[in-house]
């Protein structure tokens, strides 16, 4: 009854639903908790609040997901942004992704999500460990998300004003551990207003686990200097809810262990995947960026805007993704290392102009953020359905270098390396990256030093006199010296055309054969490029039951649910594949040669991937192709695992949708 009064009328079957946990709430006894003592002592358990852990002075390593979901415009991905960073400055390993609407304000759904954790992890989890609900209609659907023993913190008061069925409280399930908190109200009292209920939420979370407080004040004052007074009120409704949220539970241990101090942690940062790729285009020396915004890589562009002009360098945002494009062309043939940045739908009104960059052997670097397709789609979802696109796009036989990055890191040396090769081999390079891993946030140590190469162009031998200058000149590995517009003694033509040696237009068929050969040739040294563009073998060794083999963002996924597969004790290794085009063939097929049955998962329809591999090698393998929107769920890649692992290789016998 006591509980009836306090959030007004429940329904019956409501109320007994969360009667059964009601033991369990902050500010009350827990002698009610005390009967499932006995058994949880024996086990080595004890309650302590939203999480159990064990008995011991040394707290097992960290590995707690937080999950927060609100409505556009409620600060959701701000309160995200808050805890991702103020855990990376006390030192904890992050991986972090927020979904977010098309809509600016009030209409769809967001979700923070993040993983913090001691030890080196490589994907969000599948349950979370905590649950902020902001709104109750947009958090109910995620509450099933939230593991046994995990908390729900949401607004207690506001019960009384939803329908019945409409509260986040009546969709809890037997185990799970309600924090009901008056959001609103303790945000009116420390701010006069409401808008920071966000805040007030956060602050009782570090305050239940007792995280450090002045690392979480210090990231409100930098990420709002520029507004003291929306400063000051953020802090002090932090300040509140972590006064409630500490009042809670008197604990003697922490759910949150200390984070790891040694050379591994060292001067680690927090980074996107877009960020990091403006670093590595930034330290490989990028002159010129020619862009156009468009979700998800405009910010590729913006932090360029910022860093840019401290280098001396150019941004120029053009009138289009075609003219983005042939401004980055033409800054390429003048020796500037230039690059651009687009989606799916800038990639398509790009093609012709890469064809350009091919035939004329021009370097230039793309970045490529897919999002979901085809035609405008779904803007803010992730997908990986540009491959085929990347590599096959334009029309005649236009062969580019295509590499994809699994991870933040990556996106640095991705970003960095294109430079290095599109100077190298002459041509376009194209850096696939995806929504999930441009807004992805990871902790990254960078080194002291970049490792990219200032300059990669093949020098070109000074001529003999009355010798004209071959700016496609057929040598042995392929690549002609390469000359600037400028240069003494090198005057030459360049165009669309297909041409000879000297660069004049010449359709003659055996001319074409020659150039289309130099053309493809020259890039098969791309694959032993660099030690970072190398597949590479993950798990067991020798022959085992079960291969993944996956490329960009899904990697951490695939990665997860081996080691998963390997803890029930299935043979099972992974290989990681960065160089798309041109294809690691060899490195490829010996891995198919370890394997029983080859598993493809990735986020696209078509199974785009699996179908390369199979292009390329006339081998089987199984497709796992999905299109959710977010990342490939761990649990479908450990379940197709376990299925392939128990029926043998007859699986793998045809390319298929694995169900």
């Amino acid at each position: 009854m006591e509980e009836r009064a306090r959030h007004g009328r429940i329904g019956r079957a409501q109320h007994r639903r969360r009667r059964r946990t009601l033991e369990f709430q902050p500010g009350r006894s827990l002698a009610g908790a005390g009967r499932w003592q006995p058994l949880l002592t024996v086990l080595g358990i004890r309650l302590i609040g939203p999480v159990m852990t064990r008995q011991s002075k040394d707290l097992p390593p960290t590995d707690i997901q937080v999950a927060i979901c609100g409505s556009a415009g409620e600060g959701t991905i701000a309160a995200g942004d808050i805890l991702r960073s103020a855990l990376a400055e006390a030192g904890y390993r992050i991986i972090s992704f927020d979904t977010y609407p098309p809509e600016i304000r009030g209409f769809g759904k967001c979700i923070a999500r993040l993983r913090v954790t001691t030890e080196q992890a490589y994907s969000l989890k599948q349950q979370s460990d905590v649950l902020i609900a902001l709104n109750d209609e947009h958090a109910i659907p995620h509450i099933s998300e939230v593991r046994d023993f995990g908390a729900v913190i949401y607004d207690g008061h506001s019960i009384a004003k939803l329908p019945e069925g409409g509260h986040v409280s009546g969709h809890l399930r037997a185990g799970q551990l309600p924090y009901p908190v008056a959001l609103r109200e303790l945000c009116e009292k420390a701010t006069g207003g409401n808008r920071s209920r966000n805040i007030v939420a956060l602050g009782y979370l570090a305050g239940v686990y007792q995280l450090p407080k002045e690392a979480f004040l210090a990231i409100i004052t930098k990420k709002f200097a520029k507004k003291p007074g929306v400063a000051e009120q953020n802090q002090a409704a932090f300040e509140t809810g972590y006064a409630v949220g500490a009042a809670a539970f008197k604990l003697d241990d922490v759910a949150f262990g200390p984070p790891k101090r040694d050379a591994a942690t060292r001067d680690v940062v927090m980074i996107s995947g877009n960020a990091a790729t403006v670093r590595g285009a930034v330290d490989a020396g990028i002159d010129c960026f020619f862009g156009y915004p468009i979700t998800p890589a405009t910010s590729i562009m913006e932090r360029l805007a910022t860093e840019m002009p401290k280098h001396g360098k150019r941004l120029v945002q053009t009138e289009d993704e075609i003219s983005a494009i042939g401004a980055t062309i033409g800054a390429g043939y003048t020796g500037a290392r230039s690059a651009t940045a687009t989606s799916g739908p800038g990639l398509s009104l790009m093609q012709e102009m890469l064809g350009l960059g091919v035939i004329a052997e021009v370097p230039s670097v793309v970045f490529i953020s897919q999002r979901g397709g085809p035609s405008t789609g779904m803007p803010t979802k992730t997908e990986q359905s540009d491959l085929a696109a990347a590599i096959w796009g334009g029309h005649g036989d236009a062969q580019k270098i295509v590499i994809a990055p699994t991870n933040v890191e990556g996106c640095y040396r991705c970003a960095g390396k294109a430079f290095e090769m599109a100077e190298a081999y002459q041509t376009p390079v194209i850096v696939l990256l995806d929504l999930y891993l441009s807004n992805r946030y990871e902790t990254v140590q960078f080194g002291a030093r970049p490792p990219f190469e200032a300059n990669c162009s093949k020098p070109r031998a000074k001529a003999a006199p009355g010798e004209a200058y071959r700016r496609f000149a057929l040598t042995e590995d392929f690549v002609s010296p390469r000359a600037l517009p400028g240069e003494a003694g090198a005057m030459h033509t360049i165009t669309g055309l297909e041409h000879n040696e000297l660069g004049r237009p010449n359709d003659q068929g055996e001319m074409h054969e020659r150039m289309s050969k130099k053309r493809h040739e020259k890039l098969k040294a791309a694959l032993k490029h660099a030690d970072f563009t190398q597949c590479k073998r993950f798990g067991d060794e020798g022959k085992v039951k079960v291969g993944l083999l996956a490329w960009g963002s899904t990697f951490g996924e695939c990665l997860e649910a081996m080691f998963q597969a390997k803890a029930e004790g299935i043979s099972c290794a992974a290989m990681k594949v960065v160089m798309l085009s041109p294809f690691p063939a060899d490195q490829v097929s010996a891995f198919l040669d370890d394997c029983d049955v080859v598993l493809v998962p990735e986020v696209n329809y078509e199974g785009q991937f699996a179908r390369l591999v199979q292009a390329e090698l006339g081998r089987p393998v199984v497709s796992l192709a999905r299109v959710p929107g977010v990342p490939m769920p761990v649990d479908e890649i450990l379940e197709s695992i376990r299925r392939l692992a128990a029926s043998g290789p007859r699986d793998a016998a045809r390319l298929v949708r694995a169900a």
